[in-house]
């Protein structure tokens, strides 16, 4: 029996996840699930999955949490804070690690997997977006396993060769497709940008995801993310990274090999099916997903990016090749701006003019031989320097 540690397990990744261990009760339990405040979802989850242990990331909310399962003969052990879920992703008994709490806040229990050798699932994009040097170090000290869930880049680990990590130009590999629905402000004016309320942009048209991460997509943030996700994930730099908008979202990315091949990974969007086959790699198993009809779908559409529409992709992009504490700054700033939003605080093209501001006036280090610690305290500045900026245009 695989013994799984789902961090996040209230939000849409880790719902996903109870269901596909659900559907292979024989062969995974759920040791250990985690949460910030949902106490409500949790204790649902807990008396479904039986898992040992539980924690949440706020401290009041697991006393309640404690106090909700008090009735369960089997309750689970409930812990606190962020120590809490740092020791339920370095359980003894846990094998796999599915690591989808949203933002910087998942650093630290991810890198404790890593550092205790489990099979990370990284749902965290954040992870190498701010500490990508140190994530990939700890893997390779513990001999821990990094599979990707995001779907695009899962799909370019189904595209690419078993010996990818020997460096992708020496096993002909030109470059990567990196696909994006172009979110639900695709088509908008660019005039009336300004206009769009929170609601709008976290409408996304094929993909059901909390409300941050929404509004990435909205700004393509989300994709810009990615793009430095794969250069650490797969050993490349931006350069060999295309970014390709396709509106229907069944082509998950592409990896465009030197003899002119292009192998793409097709499917319903829905994250079950990464997370299945991650899972199980480097067998597969069902999903519980509905398989693709083309007919129905009977078409795919590919656009470039306008980085008029989406400043956000090309700050990204920037921060990419800067390199060094450029891509955590990114990210900081990027959550303080997004959560302005969506407290109506600033607008939407509020988020890029931030974003914009902080990482062109933060001064940018090297990471080399840097620490955990290190990385906090430059995220910790960048979102200081993102809320005075944020405070400003209020006024």
């Amino acid at each position: 029996m695989i013994g799984v540690t789902v961090l996040g397990a209230t939000g849409s990744i880790g719902v996903s996840t109870l269901d596909v261990l659900a559907r292979h009760s024989d062969r995974f339990r759920a040791v250990a699930l985690t949460a910030n405040r949902d106490v409500e979802r949790l204790a649902e989850q807990c008396r479904q999955h039986r898992p040992r242990y539980a924690a949440m990331a706020d401290p009041e909310s697991a006393r309640r949490l404690h106090e909700s399962l008090s009735d369960m003969p089997d309750r689970p052990e409930v812990l606190a804070g962020i120590e809490g879920l740092e020791q339920l992703a370095s359980l003894p008994e846990v094998d796999y690690v599915m690591a989808a709490i949203v933002g910087a806040a998942g650093l630290r229990p991810t890198l404790a997997a890593a550092r205790a050798g489990k099979r990370v699932l990284l749902a965290n994009k954040e992870s190498l977006v701010v500490a990508g040097a140190l994530l990939m170090r700890a893997v390779a000290d513990s001999g821990a396993e990094l599979l990707p869930i995001d779907s695009e880049h899962n799909a370019i680990f189904q595209c690419l060769p078993a010996n990818f990590s020997d460096g992708l130009h020496k096993v002909g590999v030109r470059r990567i497709l990196l696909t994006a629905s172009g979110g639900p402000l695709r088509d908008w004016p660019i005039d009336q940008l300004s206009a769009v309320t929170p609601e709008q942009a976290c409408a996304h048209p094929t993909w059901a995801m909390g409300r941050k991460i929404s509004v990435d997509s909205a700004t393509m943030m989300n994709k810009g993310l990615e793009v430095i996700e794969a250069c650490w994930l797969f050993g490349t730099d931006t350069d060999h990274i295309q970014v390709v908008v396709h509106p229907q979202s069944m082509i998950h990315s592409l990896v465009q090999y030197d003899d002119g091949s292009v192998l793409a990974q097709l499917g319903n969007p829905d994250m079950r099916t990464p997370i299945a086959h991650a899972m199980a790699w480097p067998e597969r198993i069902d999903s519980g997903v509905t398989p693709l009809d083309l007919f129905a779908v009977a078409r795919l559409d590919f656009q470039e990016p306008d980085l008029a529409r989406f400043p956000c992709l090309g700050l990204a992009f920037e921060a990419a090749r800067q390199g060094g504490t450029a891509p955590a700054v990114l990210n900081a700033a990027n959550e303080i701006a997004v959560a302005a939003f969506l407290e109506r605080r600033i607008d939407l093209p509020g988020i890029a003019a931030v974003v914009g501001d902080v990482l062109a006036g933060f001064p940018h280090a090297s990471v080399e031989d840097q620490g955990l610690e290190f990385l906090l305290d430059v995220d910790r500045r960048a979102r200081e320097h993102a809320e005075r900026l944020v405070g400003s245009r209020v006024d």
